[in-house]
């Protein structure tokens, strides 16, 4: 094969790019945290410059100077020091790099390099997929999208992660908690009394709301997809499996200008209704809340619209037992395992897009069996492993729906049957039906309750 064949295949790469990265922090250390924000050791095409970066990432992650002589020591250490050329070498960085203020350029040439590189590789690896026949097109086409996704990430599927690569972020995120007074972890519900017992909703976790119908599990949902868009000005998707997205837009509007939705749909408005409804319009307008109403969706269709979502904070389902499988069956041989596939896949999808999933679920009659109607883990619908695939399970239960007598007129009790991150209890909450809204209470129950 002549030269120039050899050189046409050579993997996309810029010698020069990442030579000026290295040698930019090298004769500037200040640079560094900016670097290390932008590029992991992966993208460095050649195995030398890559040895190098590594280096100076551990060094990094242990606070230690950075210059030619101390990572020169550093590789001595590590075993990645070759006598003969480790120390010119990375003197000849140092030489050819002018001046450090260029190094989110060279950045930027190194990332593309390394975007093309994995571009490149991902369709090597669809391609021998599609050759080699195993599997159904739906199937393949998922797998295609986690490979092209995982590019768009930056992240490779296969590539198992150093735990001092991991420490840096985690360390970032408690110092930006400490700074910001905010004791809390995840997303806010908007409901002060909920974030206390579940710390928020947290990134890549699958968090199941379950309730009777007519309990308010959509409003809840509907609170939370709101609450989290006007607070973080992420993007919000809501997949609704079973309302169109008008009558969707209309319990978000009625939430949030604080109009009857009765008066909503029937349009017997007053001319405060108005004022009201033109506020929260401006106020919703500003917000980047996606709506999917397409009955018939799969968890992989759901994933590859999220992935095209650069934004994205939040997701919400509704509901669970409403989706389809993979291969578009929505019933079939065993409906439990499908449910059980689905939910599973639901905790992949939150693990990849690395947000909080929030996903509705129905529940079975069994609790109207028993004197106490609070609904337990056992009363998920077709349940499977949906408890165990979920990090947070909550129930909402209104007393008053099976007692008209009740004490508890327009309470909601929202029940953590299950807390991978705390404790669980149960706290109460001011259910308003005419604006679809659910609100923190003052007084809330003891946390000795066990389920």
């Amino acid at each position: 094969m002549a030269m120039e064949d050899l050189l046409i295949r050579q993997m996309p790469h810029s010698l020069e790019g990442e030579q000026a990265v290295l040698g930019s922090m090298l004769i500037d250390s200040n640079c560094v945290k900016d670097v290390m924000d932008k590029l992991r050791p992966a993208d460095f095409y050649l195995r030398q410059n890559r040895e190098i970066f590594e280096t100076i990432y551990s060094m990094f992650t242990y606070a230690k100077p950075i210059d030619g002589i101390t990572v020169c020591e550093e590789m001595q250490k590590a075993g990645t020091y070759d006598e003969n050329t480790t120390r010119s070498y990375l003197a000849q960085l140092m030489e050819i790099t002018p001046t450090s203020a260029n190094v989110m350029e060279y950045v930027a040439i190194v990332r593309d390099k390394a975007l093309l590189r994995g571009v490149a590789q991902a369709a090597s690896e669809i391609t021998a997929l599609v050759q080699e026949g195993v599997g159904e097109a739906t199937e393949i086409l998922e797998v295609a999208e986690q490979k092209v996704f995982a590019v768009r990430r930056g992240q490779s599927a296969q590539d198992m992660v150093m735990l001092r690569q991991v420490l840096p972020e985690v360390l970032d995120r408690l110092g930006e908690m400490s700074e910001s007074g905010s004791h809390l972890p995840g997303l806010s519900t908007g409901l002060s009394a909920v974030d206390n017992k579940i710390t928020g909703l947290n990134k890549s976790d699958l968090i199941l709301l379950a309730a009777r119908p007519g309990m308010g599990k959509t409003s809840f949902a509907l609170n939370i997809a709101l609450n989290v868009a006007k607070g973080t000005n992420k993007t919000v998707a809501v997949f609704s499996l079973e309302m169109s997205r008008e009558q969707l837009a209309m319990r978000l509007l009625s939430s949030e200008a604080l109009v009857e939705n009765t008066r909503l749909k029937t349009g017997n408005l007053r001319e405060t209704d108005w004022e009201k409804i033109a506020g929260a319009a401006s106020v919703l307008n500003r917000l980047d809340v996606r709506i999917d109403d397409n009955p018939m969706l799969s968890v992989a269709d759901m994933n590859a619209k999220c992935r095209r979502l650069d934004n994205l904070g939040l997701v919400v389902i509704d509901y669970l037992q409403l989706m389809t499988s993979a291969g578009g069956k929505s019933g079939g041989e065993n409906r439990q395992q499908v449910v059980s596939e689905m939910s599973r896949m639901l905790k992949i999808m939150a693990k990849e897009l690395n947000v909080p999933v929030v996903c509705l679920s129905q529940l079975s009659r069994a609790n109207e069996k028993r004197d106490d109607k609070r609904p337990m883990l056992s009363d998920l619908r077709e349940s499977g492993s949906i408890e165990q695939d979920a990090d947070i399970v909550l129930f909402l239960y209104r007393d008053d729906y099976y007692n008209e007598d009740s004490e508890k007129h327009n309470i909601a009790e929202c029940i953590v049957a299950k807390n991978r991150h705390g404790e669980t209890g149960k706290v109460e909450l001011r259910w308003m039906p005419e604006y679809t809204q659910f609100s923190t209470l003052d007084n809330r129950y003891g946390d000795e309750d066990e389920y």
